[in-house]
């Protein structure tokens, strides 16, 4: 039987994906902190390879075709206050209609210890500049433009909203992450995928 599931498609696992990958693996492994629970498992890569990496790893997804360690909602996650030192919710938030984003939070936040690592798609339009002198000098920046006219997003069927489309301000994001208590420790978009931007959060 053809899992039906788009992680598991040919055209999902592109390059600039994988160099997403490296950045949420990144992050949790520069952290050493475990226990860590990962919501949405998406095709396991992450989750697998930090269990390889001696991280311990719970996974927890509403889906139970895509086998998590359980099986839950980000709205009303199955485990007790305080159960993990780090919680990873990556390209999920934006599943969800964005009325229930600070719920979503506000769950995160009741479950974990310390940090919250999250990704979300953010289409705001930049230009990339890139200067590399062998030896001497490699420069990277994506520098955004304000100015441009957000555009209006359109449910695709599975994003209800992405930051930077109109109503959707990343001032507004940042705004509501520390509504629910959280520190915003960093915010950054992937240089070779500026379509994911993290967020580093700290429970305060």
């Amino acid at each position: 039987m053809v899992n039906p599931s788009p992680y598991f498609r040919k055209a999902y696992d592109n390059k600039a994906r994988f160099i997403s990958y490296w950045h949420q693996i990144n992050e949790v492994m520069t952290l050493g902190l475990a226990p860590v629970l990962e919501i949405g498992i998406g095709n396991g890569f992450v989750a697998n390879y930090l269990k390889k990496s001696q991280i311990d790893v719970t996974t927890m997804d509403i889906d139970e075709q895509l086998k998590p360690d359980k099986v839950g909602s980000i709205l009303s996650i199955p485990f007790s206050d305080g159960s993990f030192k780090v919680v990873t919710c990556f390209e999920v938030l934006e599943h969800l209609p964005y009325k229930d984003f600070s719920k979503a939070l506000t769950q995160i936040y009741r479950v974990v210890i310390e940090y919250a690592i999250l990704s979300m798609p953010d289409s705001s339009s930049v230009i990339k500049f890139d200067i590399w002198i062998p030896k001497v000098v490699q420069y990277k920046r994506l520098i955004q433009f304000p100015w441009i006219k957000p555009r209006k997003h359109v449910f695709n069927g599975y994003h209800h909203w992405e930051i930077g489309k109109d109503g959707y301000p990343l001032h507004r994001i940042i705004s509501d992450i520390k509504k629910v208590g959280f520190g915003i420790e960093k915010t950054f978009r992937i240089y070779e995928n500026p379509y994911h931007r993290f967020f580093k959060l700290k429970k305060v």
